[in-house]
C-alpha cells in the first residue's frame, strides 16, 4: 500500500480525489497549502504527492516540488495544472516532476498516473538499498598514497565555493571526485547538475546552460530554464571542459564574474548562485598555447586543481578496487563468487589499464558473468589480460637485464607490484627474475 500526499486548497477537490485513490487501495493524506504539506511530509513516508501547479497567493507546486525532492528523493510528484499553465509543467518535469494532469483530472489517468508514479518510488528506493548495502553510493577507494592525496583535498576544499578543476585519463574517476565535493558540501541538499560538454553541438550547448525564450530560435516552442538554473544552490558539473567551444568560454567566463544567466533571446538576467566543478582529460595549458582554449578562462575555472593519476601509477590500488567491483557485479547478478586466485590478481596488478577504472569495472564484470566457482581465474579475465606478447618478457634479456630491474625498483620505491607494471611484467616474473639475478627485496 502506497502513502500519496494530495496539495489542494479547494476541499472538494482534494476530498473527491481522495475518495477516488482510497478506493484504489492508496493510503490518502491531505494538506490545504504548502506549508501544511511539507510539515506532513516531514512526518510521514511519503510515496506520492499529488499537487495543484496554483494555490492562490501561496508557494506555487513547482516550489514545493523541489522542497520535497530535497529532503526525499525517492517521492514523486505529480502536478495537476490548469490548460493555460502547461508550459509551466512541461518545465516542472524537467525539475523531477513524475508527471502532470490537466484539470478536470481524469479519474482513470489519475489512478493510472498515481500507481505508476509508486512503483518508480518503491523502485528508486529498494535500488537506492542495494547500491548502500554492496558500497555503491559514489565510493572511492583509495589505498594508494596519490589516491588518499586526492581524498584529503576534497575533505579540505569540500565546504569552499571555489571552482575546482579535475584532471585525469578517461576512466580514472573524475566525476566520482566531483560528486564527493558535492556529498561532502553544504549544497548537498539541492542539485548536483552533470553536463558533457563534449557530447552537445555546440549550437545547441549554449541553449542547455543558460536557457532560452520561447521563440528565440526554430523549435523553441516553449521557455526553458538552462543547466545553470537548474543548479541554483547546488553545483554544475563541466565534465570535458576542453570540448567546450570558444565562444561559450567566454559566456560562461562572464556567468563566473557576475553569477547573472541571461537565456538565450531575453533581455532580463537572473541571478543564480552555483558552484562551478569542471573535468578534462587534456592538458589545458597545450591547448592555450594551440589556441583552442582562452587564457583567462582557464585561471578563472583553475582555483583548485585536484589530478588524479592513472590507474597504472597506482597499481596497490587495484586488489581494493577489484574486489569492490566484484561485489557490487556479484550481488548484482546474484552469482557467489567471493575473490580471485593469485594467479588472476597477479594478472589485474601487472596489466597496465588503458582504460583506468572504468576498463577495470568492465573486465570484471564480465569475469563475474563467466565465473562458475567462488573464485574468478585467469580463464575468465579478458584476452587483453591474459594473453601477453613476447615483447614484455623481451624487455628483460639481454646485458643491462639487471640494471633495468633494479632501476624500475628504485623507481616505485621497492614496491614489487608498481616496478612490475613499469617494466610491462606480471609480478610473478618479476619475483622470478629477482630471485634468478639475486636482487634483493
Amino acid at each position: 500500500m502506497s502513502q500519496v500526499l494530495l496539495v489542494d486548497d479547494h476541499v472538494n477537490v482534494r476530498r473527491s480525489m481522495a475518495l477516488l485513490l482510497e478506493q484504489d487501495d492508496h493510503q490518502v493524506i491531505e494538506a490545504d497549502s504548502t506549508g501544511e504539506a511539507l510539515r506532513l511530509a516531514a512526518s510521514h513516508p511519503i510515496d506520492v504527492v499529488v499537487t495543484d501547479m496554483r494555490m492562490g497567493t501561496e508557494t506555487d507546486g513547482v516550489t514545493l516540488l523541489r522542497e520535497l525532492r530535497a529532503s526525499n528523493r525517492d517521492v514523486q510528484v505529480v502536478l495537476i495544472t490548469a490548460f493555460g499553465t502547461i508550459d509551466g509543467a512541461v518545465e516542472a518535469i524537467k525539475s523531477g516532476a513524475y508527471d502532470y494532469l490537466t484539470k478536470p483530472a481524469n479519474p482513470e489517468r489519475l489512478l493510472l498516473t498515481v500507481r505508476r508514479a509508486a512503483e518508480r518510488c518503491a523502485l528508486a528506493r529498494e535500488v537506492r538499498q542495494l547500491r548502500a548495502q554492496v558500497g555503491e553510493e559514489d565510493q572511492i577507494v583509495a589505498v594508494s598514497p596519490q589516491m588518499q592525496q586526492v581524498l584529503a583535498t576534497v575533505e579540505q576544499f569540500a565546504s569552499s565555493d571555489c571552482t575546482v578543476l579535475i584532471t585525469g585519463e578517461s576512466g580514472t574517476g573524475k566525476e566520482l571526485v566531483a560528486r564527493a565535493l558535492y556529498t561532502q558540501s553544504a549544497r548537498r541538499s539541492h542539485r548536483f547538475v552533470p553536463i558533457n560538454c563534449g557530447a552537445i553541438p555546440e549550437n545547441l550547448l549554449e541553449s542547455e546552460l543558460f536557457g532560452h525564450r520561447k521563440g528565440a530560435f526554430t523549435g523553441a516552442v516553449v521557455d526553458k530554464r538552462g543547466l545553470l538554473e537548474e543548479a541554483d544552490r547546488g553545483v554544475l558539473f563541466l565534465d570535458e571542459l576542453g570540448e567546450m567551444p570558444l565562444p561559450m568560454q567566454v559566456r560562461l567566463l562572464r556567468f563566473l564574474q557576475s553569477g547573472e544567466v541571461r537565456r538565450v533571446g531575453d533581455t532580463a538576467t537572473r541571478r543564480v548562485d552555483v558552484r562551478i566543478i569542471a573535468a578534462t582529460h587534456r592538458a589545458l595549458e597545450d591547448e592555450i598555447a594551440q589556441g583552442r582554449f582562452r587564457q583567462d578562462f582557464y585561471y578563472r575555472i583553475n582555483v583548485v586543481t585536484i589530478a588524479i593519476p592513472p590507474l597504472r601509477e597506482r597499481p596497490e590500488d587495484i586488489p581494493a578496487m577489484a574486489e569492490f567491483f566484484l561485489r557490487r557485479k556479484a550481488a548484482r547478478l546474484r552469482k557467489p563468487v567471493v575473490g580471485f586466485s593469485p594467479e588472476a590478481l597477479s594478472l589485474l596488478q601487472s596489466y597496465h589499464w588503458p582504460g583506468n577504472a572504468r576498463e577495470l569495472e568492465n573486465a570484471i564484470e564480465r569475469a563475474a558473468n563467466l565465473a562458475s566457482g567462488p573464485l574468478l581465474t585467469e580463464a575468465d579475465l579478458p584476452a587483453s589480460i591474459t594473453l601477453r606478447t613476447p615483447a614484455a618478457d623481451a624487455a628483460l634479456t639481454g646485458p643491462d637485464e639487471r640494471s633495468r630491474i633494479v632501476s624500475a625498483l628504485k623507481t616505485a620505491r621497492y614496491n614489487q607490484s608498481r616496478a612490475a607494471v613499469i617494466l610491462g611484467i606480471n609480478r610473478t616474473t618479476l619475483w622470478r627474475k629477482m630471485r634468478e639475478l639475486q636482487i634483493e627485496a
